[in-house]
């Protein structure tokens, strides 16, 4: 399953390590792209959507544990060419086993939907932000319009 935009990407396919059933969770946020609301308002290696993206990484690790699977970290090489662009992605990857099949439908709207919130959460952004997963192209909509309005 992929949900991809010039902001995000998440990514979740089968993988072949291990011996159990496994996914490969793959996280990026753009920092580039997230510039416009993030600069100056966060301290030296605080940027609220990399510090989002980790906190929403303990969750699908908790997500995995609930389930009866487990999670753990593993290279971000692995999760090499999702993107195109030259900006600057801060990258996440998780090796999760032990889950059924419907566990990447529900980490994908979780990871989306708890990563906006957690940027805007650190943000103060007062916006509400979407409660239900939206299509990639228009939270990429939404997101520009957010950088419009509260960016520098």
């Amino acid at each position: 399953m992929n949900y991809i935009n010039d902001f995000l990407y998440i990514v979740i396919r089968p993988s072949e390590r291990g011996e159990i059933k496994s996914f490969l969770y793959c996280a990026g946020v753009n920092g580039t792209k997230f510039l416009p609301l993030t600069r100056g308002k966060h301290g030296q290696g605080s940027n609220p959507a990399i510090r989002g993206l980790q906190l929403v990484r303990a969750g699908i690790m908790d997500m995995a544990l609930s389930r009866g699977g487990k999670a753990k970290k593993c290279s971000s090489k692995e999760c090499g060419g999702i993107t195109e662009s030259n900006d600057t992605w801060y990258t996440d990857c998780l090796l999760i086993e032990g889950v059924d099949n419907t566990f990447p439908q529900d980490v994908i709207k979780y990871s989306v939907i708890n990563l906006i919130q957690k940027i805007a959460n650190a943000l103060r952004i007062e916006d509400k932000m979407p409660k239900e997963l939206l299509e990639p192209k228009d939270l990429q909509r939404f997101i520009e319009k957010l950088c419009i309005r509260y960016g520098e």
